[in-house]
């Protein structure tokens, strides 16, 4: 242990203040602070976590706008981890830093940092001393300069710009993320003139405004130049000896490469650090509340962190991969007697909520209060509770004194101004801030967005919280999520090594994007691999009869060319899909002629019980409940299925059309796989319903026998009028009385026989189903019509994101990560891929923290002893849960928030984020860590899947990722198991297509409509070149994917757009690219009229029809006489044009003309 960290610990304080503010709750301390800030100048505020900081930048934002507020956060690791910081923390750290070393910057300027921050050493005021660099519209940079400046400064050069500290380099065109800004900036040079600079979004890379300058700030808090990298070696060697060969961390830095968790050395590239106090001199420190506290228990984290790493070097544990040398705790920690000389002598002031009578010059009354709490009258009634909120703060409100409602979010303002408005309370919705509120000279209740927690009062406030009125609202404020659908759009490109599948040839390997020359002119094909080594090269412009196979490629075998093998295979299936898609269309066809009851929500007693909610709506979550609402108002039996992401809020969806259909008298019943999910459900139901008058009622296995025969009872006489249960509802002995709507959750995860059984259930009632399997769009649209789909794809705004880290195992962060967990109440899921590896961790995690608890499922153990195991750990009697992915769906368990997986390279990314999706279920963070083998190599594929989990942390990326990257035996659930078979002799995405073709036919669909579908391409070669240039877009990454999404465009709407984006990406656009868009253009109008293929050259073309059919024969025949001079047919159905085409233009150009009129022609005969 470090002497110097712990010496001055004890039961003495550390932080003596020279004055104390009492009476000022959170909240009102942004009312403080304004004044002190106004009064001094600047200060420093130093809060207990990272959250308080979030609610304080908002209570600022609206209580003082004019005083700058600056960000300085804690890295968001553990000390001595082996993860880094990510990368907007330091992004934000850094910006901070520099903004606070110009020293006009300082004035009227509050710095919030947090303890964890505060006590951590930072690079010297000299390090920032003429870091940045400022680019200005119609300044001259030399590009050689910004690219240096780029890379000395630890910007990373990809492809696509996405997260702070990003840049590309396009031509003429430089993307940059800066350090410390909301959005990366465009600047378009000509020559080394910068003639424009635009923001743009890192989500669609499309230009938002223009902007005059750009500044550019370090993107790291040391450089990784020769003479860092020199420091860095000789002060390793001089702590910890000659290094090993297995210490990767020295080996990489002296090879000036970054590694993992390399900010942890961070002293080691400086000559010497400072504090965050070195750049605010003579700023008065304010302090939170119960500071004390906490500022012990992070000393208490550094020292047990660094000791566990000490004892980790002295001690063999199978866990232990990697060399970890540990910096002594003072190099980057300030200790206790550092703080009391630095701080000594400083105006400091100690933040109390409450008032206190021992007044005196230094302790002062600032006269806050907190607010009231409105708990016992919404628990007596929930009607009562604004009756006493308007009560309440219309007598407070006095002329002098204002009362304001501070809602999470401008839709929950909206709600809440309903429910006043209902109640005849006087209330309005204002936009601005605290000085706009004070010149409004009427009473009443004005509603604003400020995502406080609690309120409070004062002499001319007085602030209630949503929170206050409504219960414990699990918010966090709306925050800047990873882009999850673009980045799939990039992470799910062909790459070489993928397995494809060509709908004419069969499954092959792509293994490389090619140039070709023919005739002098360059077209991009994609080299493919069939069995017997056999190679077919597909030109770009026809990729889309590519899709994907699937995950399961170890499986495939390669289709040989010209084998009659794959045609056998895709007729057969072809002939089951279409017994398939018969079926569904029956289903849905009587359903539409089968009579339903119609249901009305009562709008103020629904709109009550909707307000109970606690948590912010989702549009896709609206969208579905009035779905829903809609469908139980027309008359006929509802099949609706809700479909979405682990913990998206499907079940609110289910409680809301159970309410709507419980009060207008009709039962309800909710069917579940498992008791564990019926008992949660149960549980749920009863609470929401509490104040109504609504019976709700559980059936299981779990309920005693004598209580089960009562429930029964009361179905069967009506007066249950809520019952949740297992496949106990499906027994014989259970009627119901007056059955209005069936929910079945989890569908597919019900038997066969119980599946007939759930059939039964279904005449004349409305049907809700719930899944969270993942099912890819273009399933959902072959089902369209056939059964209602309703998508909720985005998450709810009020959870905190799961903070996910990569890294090679290691017993520290395991052992902290738990004692975390542990220590905050909270329990772990540790997950490994195989059950023979369980009892090896459970030895390990035993020797590692002897004092824990630990359960153990997976599916070998028999069904009543995992259902045992899990009920205890839902009931706390373990602290974890060793198990296989079997915990990947199921409970929804609030109270763990910690997930370890072991050797996560084995997991399939759809299964990585499941098992993500099981923590992080609350207010409180979850932290999910993905441990890797160090001497394991990982496969382009697990390490793709790995970066992609590691940059979706923001929410709502489940559903489109697994969208792309679905589990092949988990693609046919919605059918039934026997598409699951189908599925794997044609890869997912060719499956899909064949259904669609299927329920398209089955429902007589033709015409042009039905072509839209076609999944074969005409082929049109016209000489010229097609192709993105290497040297327009260089990155071969980025040109598949581009290339893909070309392919999937279907409408010249969609092709402006498309080169409207690349003109913003890339540039102009060059004529090879534009000849590309022509070219799917002439393939939209090829696919409606039925042509196969087109060949032109300079002496004319040759058409020909698919199968030599044309819709309209006898018209086509009319038109090629009328042009007898330059067009005849030929005997083999084939379309011959005469012409001079030197010019590549006029070919083209005359070749779109030719398309049109002839799909003219061929629409006529669809609409005969």
């Amino acid at each position: 242990m470090d002497s110097d960290l712990t010496g001055d610990l004890g039961n003495s304080n550390i932080i003596l203040p020279t004055i104390i503010y009492s009476g000022v709750p959170a909240g009102y301390d942004c009312i403080v602070l304004s004044d002190l800030v106004r009064s001094s100048g600047s200060a420093i505020f130093v809060l207990k976590d990272d959250k308080r900081i979030a609610t304080t930048i908002a209570g600022m934002e609206f209580f003082s706008p004019d005083i700058n507020v600056i960000e300085f956060p804690a890295w968001d690791c553990l000390p001595f981890d082996r993860s880094s910081p990510k990368n907007d923390i330091i992004s934000k750290r850094v910006a901070a830093l520099m903004e606070l070393s110009k020293p006009q910057q300082k004035s009227k300027s509050l710095i919030l940092t947090s303890i964890s921050a505060f006590l951590q050493r930072v690079p010297s005021v000299k390090y920032y001393a003429n870091r940045e660099l400022l680019l200005t519209k119609g300044e001259h940079v030399s590009r050689d300069k910004l690219e240096r400046y780029l890379g000395h400064n630890g910007y990373r050069r990809v492809a696509t710009v996405f997260e702070p500290g990003d840049f590309c380099i396009r031509g003429n065109i430089v993307d940059i993320f800066p350090s410390g800004s909301e959005l990366p900036a465009r600047a378009d040079f000509f020559g080394d003139e910068i003639e424009n600079i635009r923001q743009f979004s890192p989500s669609n890379q499309r230009s938002l405004e223009f902007v005059e300058s750009l500044v550019l700030y370090p993107t790291r808090e040391f450089n990784l130049d020769e003479e860092s990298i020199s420091k860095f070696r000789s002060k390793y060697r001089e702590l910890f000896g000659a290094p090993k060969e297995e210490d990767l961390l020295y080996s990489s830095i002296s090879n000036g490469q970054t590694h993992i968790g390399m900010e942890h050395w961070m002293p080691l590239f400086h000559q010497q650090l400072a504090t965050v106090l070195d750049y605010l001199k003579d700023s008065p420190i304010v302090f939170d509340y119960e500071i004390e506290a906490t500022l012990k228990e992070r000393w208490d984290l550094i020292t047990d962190c660094y000791d566990a790493r000490l004892e980790s070097l002295k001690t063999k544990n199978s866990l232990l991969d990697g060399v970890y040398n540990p910096l002594p705790p003072n190099h980057l920690y300030i200790n206790p007697t550092e703080l009391k000389e630095w701080i000594d002598g400083r105006e400091k002031i100690q933040l109390m909520p409450f008032s206190t009578s021992d007044l005196n010059d230094k302790h002062l009354d600032k006269g806050g209060r907190p607010g009231r709490v409105f708990s016992k009258n919404r628990l007596s009634s929930s009607n009562k509770v604004f009756k006493s909120v308007g009560e309440y703060a219309l007598d407070e409100n006095l002329p002098a004194k204002k009362t304001v409602i501070a809602c999470h979010s401008s839709t929950s303002c909206d709600r809440l101004l309903k429910m006043f408005n209902d109640s005849s309370l006087p209330a309005k919705k204002i936009q601005g801030d605290w000085a706009k509120i004070k010149e409004n000279k009427e009473v009443l209740l004005f509603l604003v967005n400020l995502p406080l927690e609690n309120g409070f009062s004062s002499d001319e406030l007085n602030l209630i919280t949503e929170q206050d009125i409504l219960g414990d609202r699990l918010y966090s404020g709306v925050r800047k999520k990873r882009r999850a659908k673009d980045f799939i759009k990039e992470a799910s490109t062909l790459t070489p090594g993928d397995l494809i599948v060509h709908s004419e040839h069969g499954i092959g390997r792509f293994e490389e994007l090619k140039t070709i020359n023919v005739a002098g002119i360059k077209h991009d094909c994609l080299s493919l691999a069939y069995g017997g080594g056999d190679r077919l090269f597909l030109p770009v412009v026809n990729i889309e009869v590519l899709s994907k196979y699937g995950d399961d490629g170890n499986l495939a075998r390669l289709d040989r060319l010209g084998s009659a093998s794959w045609q056998d295979k895709k007729a057969k299936l072809k002939k089951r899909i279409r017994e398939i898609a018969d079926q569904l269309i029956s289903v849905a066809a009587a359903r539409e002629l089968e009579p339903g009851q119609k249901f009305y929500p009562q709008k103020e007693i629904y709109e009550n019980f909707c307000a109970r909610f606690p948590y912010e709506e989702t549009k896709d979550q609206s969208f579905a409940v009035d779905d829903v609402i809609s469908d139980l108002s027309l008359g006929k039996p509802m099949d609706r299925l809700i479909c979405g992401d682990v913990g998206f809020g499907k079940t609110e969806i289910a409680l809301r059309a159970a309410f709507i259909v419980a009060m207008e008298g009709r039962q309800v019943a909710i069917v579940v796989p498992t008791t564990l999910l019926a008992r949660q459900h149960f549980n749920l139901f009863d609470k929401r319903f509490s104040e109504f008058p609504i019976v709700v009622r559980e059936l299981s296995r779990m309920i005693p026998q004598r209580v089960a025969q009562k429930t029964k009872e009361e179905m069967r006489d009506g007066s249950a009028d809520i019952i949740v249960g297992t496949h106990a509802l499906l027994s014989k002995d259970i009627s119901f009385h007056r059955l209005g709507l069936l929910i079945i959750d989890e569908e597919q995860r019900f038997g066969v026989s119980n599946k007939e059984k759930l059939k039964g259930l279904k005449n004349n009632v409305h049907v809700l189903t719930l899944t969270a399997t993942p099912i890819p769009r273009t399933l959902q649209l072959a089902l369209a019509g056939v059964r209602d789909l309703s998508i909720i794809s985005t998450p709810p705004v009020d959870r905190l994101s799961v903070r996910t880290f990569i890294s090679p195992k290691d017993p520290v962060v395991i052992r902290e990560a738990i004692r975390r967990e542990l220590n905050r109440g909270g329990q772990t899921f540790y997950v490994c891929p195989r059950i023979k590896d369980i009892k090896r961790l459970v030895n390990e995690l035993t020797s590692l923290i002897p004092e824990i608890k630990i359960g153990v499922a997976h599916g070998a153990i028999s069904p009543e002893s995992l259902e045992e195991v899990m009920t205890k750990f839902s009931n706390g009697l373990f602290d974890i849960l060793v198990a296989t992915n079997i915990v990947e769906s199921g409970l929804d368990l609030p109270n763990v928030n910690t997930l370890i997986v072991d050797q996560a390279n084995r997991f399939g990314l759809a299964q990585l984020y499941q098992l993500r999706g099981r923590v992080g279920r609350s207010k409180i963070r979850g932290y999910a860590y993905f441990t890797l083998a160090s001497n394991n190599n990982l496969t382009k594929s697990a390490q793709r899947r790995l970066e992609v989990m590691q940059s979706l942390e923001g929410l709502g990326a489940g559903f489109s990722l697994a969208s792309h990257d679905l589990d092949i035996r988990g693609a046919g659930n919605l059918l039934g198991d026997e598409q699951s078979g189908h599925i794997k002799e044609v890869g997912v995405e060719l499956y899909q297509q064949m259904l669609e073709d299927a329920v398209l036919d089955a429902k007589n669909v033709d015409g042009s409509e039905r072509l839209k579908t076609a999944s074969w391409s005409p082929q049109i070669d016209l000489g010229i070149p097609v192709l993105i240039p290497s040297d327009y877009v260089t990155d071969l990454v980025v040109r598949l994917s581009l290339y893909r999404r070309i392919g999937a465009l279907s409408s010249q709407l969609e092709i402006d757009e498309f080169s409207e984006e690349m003109i913003d990406r890339f540039g102009e656009i060059p004529q090879e690219v534009l000849n590309l868009l022509d070219m799917v253009d002439m393939k939209q109008g090829c696919i409606v009229s039925g042509i196969d293929r087109i060949e032109a050259g300079k002496k004319g073309a040759t058409i020909s029809f698919r199968n030599n059919n044309f819709s309209n024969p006898a018209e086509l025949i009319r038109y090629i006489a009328s042009n007898k001079d330059t067009m005849k047919l030929r005997p083999d159905h084939k379309i011959v044009i005469k012409a001079e085409w030197q010019c590549h233009k006029d070919r083209r150009d005359r070749i779109k003309e030719l398309i049109n009129e002839i799909k003219q022609i061929s629409i006529i005969s669809d609409f005969s």
